[in-house]
């Protein structure tokens, strides 16, 4: 199931969370304080042999669907969707989940579809006219903000964007809270062992905000940020100099390049013991099959990108010396559906997503439908079963939507809250070279304890955060003895703070010594390594140029 795609579409024009207009008031908040129970289940099985064609489910666009058995229909639902237009197999891909919904859970309420990419303002208008129960969709923040003003305030709206600036007021939305699975994957780095990480997202409003997520994230469960990188997305260079810096490879290769400097000036200017020559050579051999020194300050990358730039990123950190053994890698839902699960050299990387939906509702809608349900046609699915569960409930509207017990539904337990976001259980995959990454944390089952600290509404924007560190010392990975310790001084090259005891350590290249090494440094062939340039190569798919 795809999410990379809607997610970008919905959140491409606008922030995802509240930070240049006042937050939008509770929408009958009495009820976040009901009781937490067992979550009410909203789907009806999803079976083509469930399938009740009643009606016509090919009727124009502002004709009501309704039931054939039922000609005193009451209650009606209105669906907001873009039905043509650039964006008509988004709208489309809901439609059919909506009816596939609403044709397998017969009852008195009639649905309608308006085109808001045609006429925005005038669908919105026809759709009111009928004074819906409820409304399902619109797909776009702008369209959302336009029908929360026009709408009376005791209408509740399901609709799927992703801004938490465009809902309130009674307007709910289905989608994702970006903020969720970023939060989801950085509680899971507290058991990985994770202490510093460096977070890479892309150049974009909403870029910033999910980074500034990951910061308060970051915070809460005390993981230290070494650096929060912005990339222009699917720019490669953009990407490249990104990964590169965060490496800290120009440091770290200087640091390399003083080190062979230091061992070789010994070995040609001073006067040495064959023990002394064999142990300079050896260290200088080793540094000939690498090209830095040290290791990047962090062991952990966050991608808030999605799967390519993704994928690219950790190619070019691999280029420059940051790979699996060095820093564990995270995504966030944008992965879901992307090449990067299927790729054997992101194995072991671990991201946060939602469950994977029934494969009965994906046949089901692909025999209706043609082809395979993307996820906001999930999304619009359970939005329907919810729509026709409040129309029939003997609760208000608003007691039945936010039922802080949540809902579980194709896409996995979900609940409503006041403020017209959603809390989504989502669980930890990690890829394994095959399309069909392992699951390592299930989705919670319930409400009972919370499941996210985090309030959307309140992040606001990170700022780019140059990588810090201790640097790179090359006298800390060099052994030329105290004599020669004055006369060879090493500076620290790439350091932005002083260095902690307790956190930071150095490894030393480990030389042994035997007594024949002795005979060898003495013979008349023996001459010190030369400082031959490394030879580089181009990792995974990704093309280079220097």
């Amino acid at each position: 199931m795809r999410i990379n795609n809607f997610f970008k579409i919905l959140v491409s024009t606008t922030a995802l969370g509240v930070t240049a207009c006042a937050p939008q008031a509770d929408w009958f908040s009495e009820y976040g304080d009901a009781p937490t129970g067992e979550p009410v289940q909203i789907m009806s099985g999803a079976h083509d042999d469930d399938m009740r064609m009643y009606g016509d489910v090919n009727a124009p666009i502002n004709e009501p669907i309704m039931p054939a058995e039922s000609q005193n229909v009451t209650a009606h639902i209105a669906a907001l969707l873009p039905l043509t237009g650039t964006y008509a197999d988004i709208g489309n891909g809901i439609r059919t989940a909506i009816e596939m919904a609403y044709l397998q859970r017969p009852g008195s309420a009639a649905i309608t579809f308006y085109d808001v990419a045609e006429n925005r303002d005038g669908a919105i208008t026809a759709a009111l006219a009928t004074n819906p129960e409820i409304i399902i969709g619109p797909v776009f923040a702008d369209d959302v903000r336009a029908l929360r003003t026009a709408k009376p305030i005791t209408t509740p709206v399901l609709a799927f964007t992703s801004d938490a600036d465009a809902i309130g007021n009674g307007v709910m939305t289905m989608a994702l809270m970006p903020h969720q699975s970023i939060e989801v994957i950085m509680k899971q780095m507290v058991p990985d062992g994770i202490r510093r990480l460096v977070i890479f997202a892309p150049d974009t409003t909403s870029g910033h905000i999910m980074a500034g997520a990951a910061r308060d994230a970051a915070q809460l469960y005390d993981i230290g940020i070494s650096g929060i990188s912005f990339y222009s997305e699917r720019n490669s260079e953009a990407i490249k100099t990104a990964a590169m810096d965060a490496s800290l490879y120009t440091a770290r290769r200087d640091a390399h390049t003083r080190a062979r400097e230091i061992l070789a000036d010994i070995l040609t200017n001073e006067d040495l013991n064959a023990s002394e020559k064999a142990s300079l050579n050896t260290q200088l051999e080793k540094l000939a099959k690498t090209e830095t020194l040290g290791r990047a300050p962090f062991d952990a990358v966050l991608f808030l990108g999605d799967g390519a730039d993704s994928k690219t990123l950790a190619s070019f950190l691999r280029y420059y010396g940051v790979g699996a053994r060095d820093a564990r890698f995270y995504g966030t839902a944008l992965w879901d559906g992307s090449d990067v699960i299927g790729d054997f050299t992101m194995s072991g990387a671990r991201f946060a997503t939602l469950p994977e939906t029934s494969p009965a509702f994906n046949t089901t809608f692909a025999t209706l439908g043609g082809y395979g349900p993307g996820r906001l046609a999930s999304f619009g699915y359970d939005a329907t079963n919810l729509a026709t569960g409040m129309i029939r409930s003997e609760k208000t509207n608003a007691a039945y939507l936010l039922d802080p017990s949540g809902f579980r539904g194709i896409d996995g337990l979900v609940r409503m809250t006041p403020n017209g976001a959603n809390e989504r259980a989502l669980r930890v995959m990690q890829l394994n070279g095959t399309p069909i990454p392992t699951q390592i944390r299930a989705p919670a089952v319930n409400f009972m304890t919370p499941l996210y600290n985090i309030d959307g509404r309140r992040v606001t924007p990170a700022r780019a955060m140059p990588i810090r560190g201790t640097g790179v010392n090359p006298c800390d990975y060099i052994k030329i003895g105290e004599r020669f310790s004055d006369k060879y001084p090493c500076k620290t090259y790439g350091a932005t703070h002083t260095p902690s005891p307790q956190t930071e350590t150095t490894s030393i290249i480990t030389i042994t010594q035997s007594e024949n090494d002795a005979s060898i440094a003495a013979s008349p062939e023996f001459q010190p390594a030369s400082l031959e340039p490394v030879s580089r190569t181009l990792i995974d798919a990704v093309e280079l140029t220097e």
